[in-house]
């Protein structure tokens, strides 16, 4: 973990140097709560995003290494049947709480309880000690993995992925500000955890600083990226970025700064098209060779504005170098970060940045905020450039540099690769397990102060 900065003084930094675990802590079997979007959706729709990569990457190599994992997500169609194999060793269980379908994602607190029972209901129908752990994700499961915990007495692993407070102290103009219960939510959600996975020294600092998080339950734990999937042409970043543009049928010559990601102003796709505008007001003879590829669906405050980055692209006078198009598998995913001459994240909040290491790990570099996780995903000025606050002006001069010296992606790009390498999965589920294995041997079952789901 060294050269990621270093964890604030008391967080535990989660090592797969431990490994193998202490046997008989380690976990057999672990419950792992996704409420409010499943490891079946498409990421970049709705509210599927990094969150769902996490979840089923995470799942298939705890399983690779002899963890099994039963995924309880809320049922959103009539269709889905109560159990999906998504793996060996990995289960997802559907839920009912609530209608199938039109559910936003703030009306889900009520429907909490619901969800709980349901989780309760299949654990009735197993065998005594069947979980010996549950695992929640985002403060909505992380209520529910209070209440479940409790009532089976085994002990919880949190991961935030998202913080209110933090999201509130970098809202974009516009956007719509995380409500208070959400935030009185994830205190007690951080109180009551035996452990909490925080993705980077800075959320495990963030989660003490704003929550009080108890620094001896906190464990530091990089997401990963499938190394396999997301790779380099095997002849070459230059010769893989050529055969990818001509497969997307993408010019071969063009100066192409990619977006990918959810559309939702917490992702600032619009400082993106600003800087755009910017760079051919300035250098208005790019326009000729500048195609900037949009890759994600509306979500989050954007649902309520689905068709508002292509309005502003017209108001912009871009429109006919911005090139929209919807969410795509993983496969296809990566040869959009191939063809790209650079992945531009200019995010107002990230616990980390999945699609900054996807992007690199396939030889592109990446143009981010200094914000959240970003820093950690992104080796500034060797794996790509991270540019402080959201000003479009210096999106532009970033965006500029590559279009001066046209070998930068390819030479960062190199780098890139080799930055990316150090974030495999498998290296982030053996220091969850080591998570899970001291969560196991430290707990207690005890009465918690737990209060009725909001």
């Amino acid at each position: 973990m060294s050269g990621y900065g270093r964890a604030p003084a008391g967080a535990a930094v989660a090592r797969p140097e431990s490994w193998p675990p202490d046997g008989r802590h380690r976990p057999r079997r672990v419950a792992m709560l996704s409420v409010h979007t499943s490891p079946l959706h498409q990421p970049g729709t709705g509210d599927a995003g990094g969150m769902n990569v996490y979840i089923v990457e995470l799942a298939g190599r705890l399983a690779a290494l002899g963890v099994e994992v039963e995924i309880f997500t809320r049922t959103t169609s009539a269709a889905l049947p109560p159990r999906v194999a998504l793996a060996p060793g990995v289960l997802v269980r559907h839920v009912d709480a609530g209608p199938y379908e039109g559910l936003a994602k703030d009306e889900l607190p009520a429907r909490l309880c619901a969800f709980a029972h349901g989780v309760s209901q299949a654990w009735a129908g197993e065998r005594p000690g069947h979980y010996d752990l549950v695992h929640s994700h985002y403060w909505l499961s992380g209520h529910v993995g209070r209440l479940t915990a409790e009532r089976w007495g085994v002990p919880l692993v949190h991961a935030m992925h998202t913080m209110a407070k933090v999201k509130n102290a970098g809202l974009a103009e516009g956007d719509t500000p995380e409500p208070a219960a959400r935030v009185a939510g994830e205190a007690e959600v951080v109180r009551d955890a035996d452990r909490l996975i925080a993705n980077t020294a800075e959320e495990a600092g963030e989660l003490q600083r704003h929550y009080g998080a108890d620094p001896g339950r906190v464990a530091v734990v990089h997401p990963g990226v499938d190394l396999e999937r997301f790779r380099p042409d095997a002849r070459g970043v230059d010769a893989g970025r050529a055969a990818a543009r001509s497969r997307l049928g993408l010019p071969p010559d063009a100066l192409i700064p990619l977006f990918v990601g959810r559309i939702q102003p917490l992702k600032a796709p619009d400082v993106l098209l600003h800087a755009v505008a910017r760079l051919l007001r300035e250098r208005p003879g790019l326009r000729e060779r500048l195609v900037v590829p949009v890759v994600g669906g509306p979500s989050g405050s954007g649902l309520t504005r689905p068709e508002g980055l292509q309005k502003l692209a017209a108001r912009l006078g871009v429109s006919d170098v911005v090139l929209f198009r919807p969410p795509v598998g993983q496969d296809r995913l990566a040869d959009w970060y191939r063809a790209a001459s650079v992945l531009v994240m200019p995010s107002h909040s990230e616990s980390f940045g999945l699609v900054a290491v996807e992007a690199q790990a396939c030889g592109t570099p990446v143009i981010a905020a200094a914000v959240g996780g970003l820093p950690v995903a992104v080796r500034d000025g060797v794996s790509g450039v991270l540019v402080r606050g959201h000003d479009p002006a210096h999106y532009a001069r970033a965006l500029s540099a590559f279009a001066d010296d046209p070998a930068r992606s390819a030479r960062m790009g190199e780098a890139a690769v080799r930055h990316a390498g150090s974030f495999g999965w498998t290296t982030t589920a053996k220091a969850t397990v080591d998570v899970y294995t001291a969560a196991l041997r430290t707990h207690r079952p005890h009465p918690r102060p737990v209060t009725r789901a909001p």
